[in-house]
């Protein structure tokens, strides 16, 4: 193959056929893919020395082989070739010997392989997936020498992770949508030692924007201690990067949040979180029970009014009480805040309780910070949410959405809120 880069030009049918090609000759010769001496390695090396070659080339104005085409010497001087030197980059597949070629005059500066450059950008990104999924510095430079065979340090595991500290204050503080017809509030415990390993709270906020999608909209640390004014603070946050107005707010009873929310945009309705009240439920009860439960409770959330509800929980009751009563007791102490709910139409209260995304992205974050144990400050758990962000937006951007059936319920938020949605039309 006396042009590897030509690959990038063929169809489906022949890249497959190519290489089909190199995987029967690696096993006619007893050579691996992988490793030092693999064909990948190989092709690895081709590619990039071939690339490098092109990029020389159009730096000098002359082929290789074309000599008669080197431009005229200007002040009796001119730049040529100048040999090669090797150098050692790591790549997807492992460390990659390769000859770099040079000028006369040092004015050849690659972009394929920058000067000074001992990794692909490709790596990178390796090691901030495998930091997004909770492993430790530690962890991952045994991962690269385990599978990869190279040696990378746990420092420069730190300084490839700091960089996407720029990008997270970035993406913490972009621009949102004017409005928003509902918004999640929800907590996650996370262990960081502050004098001792405590387990803090780290606020996710999710909106609901008018074409159907959840956005993840910031992270926030907690301290324990939060009031109205920790809330307010964080609200209007929120509102200053061009939040309008916020039609439902969802949130748990946390301290001082109901009037923040209220204070900050007026017309909101603040529900309480009908997912955390279910959630909850389970709690009380042995895992065996679950099922039933869940199939008893369904006829409460699912009502069509406050009486038909209240209706339905006597039966929750009656059959529940004995088993576990402090759900019961519970779901009682909520009933003023939940009753709220049955009063939205139906397609609206699918929006609320539809929890798939949400439950979603905090097994996620759950894992992560499992895997992790405990953080030594605030600023390396918000780093590891914010990667575990990054992760699930394929553009690498933190956008992290998911769309949702939205035409019965854009239609229900417009009747209901009427003058106060506007859809978008992108």
């Amino acid at each position: 193959m006396t042009n590897t880069i030509g690959v990038v030009d063929l169809n489906d049918d022949d890249r497959q056929a190519l290489a089909q090609r190199l995987v029967d000759q690696a096993r006619a010769e007893g050579v691996d893919l992988v490793g030092p001496d693999g064909v990948l390695t190989g092709l690895t090396k081709q590619v990039l020395e071939t690339a490098l070659e092109e990029e020389l080339t159009e730096h000098l104005g002359y082929e290789h082989s074309d000599r008669h085409a080197k431009p005229a010497p200007v002040d009796g001087g001119g730049n040529e070739r100048n040999g090669t030197r090797s150098k050692t980059v790591l790549t997807q597949i492992g460390p990659v010997t390769i000859d770099v070629p040079r000028d006369r005059d040092g004015t050849f500066d690659p972009k394929i392989v920058r000067k000074r450059q001992r990794r692909l950008d490709g790596v990178d990104q390796l090691v901030l997936s495998l930091s997004a999924r909770g492993l430790t510095t530690g962890e991952i430079a045994a991962h690269f020498a385990e599978v990869y065979g190279a040696s990378v340090s746990k420092d420069t595991i730190s300084r490839i992770t700091e960089k996407v500290a720029a990008e997270m204050s970035e993406w913490q503080h972009r621009p949102l949508d004017r409005v928003y017809p509902v918004i999640f509030i929800d907590a996650l415990g996370v262990k960081v030692r502050d004098g001792q390993v405590t387990n803090k709270p780290f606020y996710i906020v999710i909106g609901v924007t008018t074409a159907g999608e959840r956005d993840i909209l910031g992270i926030w640390a907690g301290d324990g201690g939060e009031g109205a004014k920790f809330w307010l603070n964080v609200l209007t946050e929120i509102k200053n990067r061009g939040v309008e107005d916020v039609c439902i707010a969802v949130c748990d009873g946390l301290k001082g949040l109901p009037e923040a929310i209220t204070t900050t945009w007026e017309l909101a309705a603040v529900q309480t979180c009908v997912v955390h009240l279910i959630r909850n439920t389970f709690r009380y009860a042995a895992r065996q029970h679950w099922d039933a439960m869940a199939k008893d409770l369904r006829p409460v959330y699912t009502a069509v009014n406050a009486e038909q509800a209240a209706a339905r929980f006597e039966d929750f009751d009656a059959t529940w009480e004995p088993v576990c009563p402090a759900a019961i007791r519970m779901w009682r102490n909520a009933w003023s805040e939940f009753v709220p709910f049955l009063d939205y139409d139906v397609e609206i209260r699918k929006v609320i309780c539809t929890t798939n995304a949400i439950e979603s992205l905090n097994a996620r974050y759950r894992r992560a910070v499992r895997a992790r144990g405990h953080f030594p400050n605030d600023a390396a758990a918000l780093k590891c949410l914010y990667l575990v962000t990054r992760s699930l937006d394929p553009t690498g951007r933190g956008r992290a959405r998911w769309v949702m059936r939205w035409k019965a319920p854009l239609n229900a938020f417009a009747i209901t809120f009427e003058g106060r949605i506007t859809p978008s039309t992108t």
